[in-house]
């Protein structure tokens, strides 16, 4: 039973993930870009599924509207972002309880945003040819300026958008325990 939980909380937030992620794909791909589904890095505070959701979510995104360089290390950027989550939201979660406060959730998604600061520039550069931004196309340049764009949008996803996902997780949390279902 714990499995078929697990298994489904994992598909609950993988098709949440893609189902934003292409919702908003003018905004969500490419050289310019604010993933809102990246805030989905807050469930895996609540459950250890939130880990393989986002991942699986992510790769869905990825093969709906990406290259193979994409689907590859885009996928594995979030899986490493993940992986890297889960031991701070451990740490938070022994320390103060299993509702997660917002002061709190401001340090779950640091994984997540410098995971695609690094990888993500690379994979926009050789993944889809964005070999010039502006009048910028000197490679090191460009990579710059795709990290800080990477940046900006990980930074409006995690913490415009967590903060808001947290309320509502920790509402629904005390009606669903989601700690007691994974």
């Amino acid at each position: 039973m714990k499995k078929t939980r697990f298994i489904t909380m994992a598909a609950i937030i993988a098709a949440i993930y893609a189902v934003l992620s292409l919702a908003t794909y003018t905004f969500s791909h490419l050289e310019i870009q604010c993933r809102i589904a990246e805030a989905l890095c807050i469930t895996i505070f609540y459950t250890p599924a939130g880990v393989w959701g986002v991942v699986a979510g992510c790769l869905i995104t990825n093969i709906f509207g990406g290259s193979i360089i994409d689907i590859i290390f885009g996928t594995l950027a979030t899986l490493i972002a993940a992986v890297l989550t889960r031991p701070i939201a451990n740490a938070i979660r022994r320390k103060h309880g299993p509702v997660l406060s917002i002061k709190h959730s401001l340090l779950i998604p640091i994984p997540t945003v410098l995971v695609n600061t690094i990888i993500i520039p690379f994979v926009l550069y050789f993944g889809y040819n964005v070999t010039a931004m502006g009048s910028a196309t000197s490679a090191p340049i460009v990579l710059l300026i795709l990290a800080f764009s990477i940046f900006a949008g990980e930074m409006i996803s995690c913490y415009v958008f967590g903060p808001i996902l947290v309320t509502i997780l920790n509402k629904a949390d005390k009606s669903v325990h989601f700690s007691t279902m994974c």
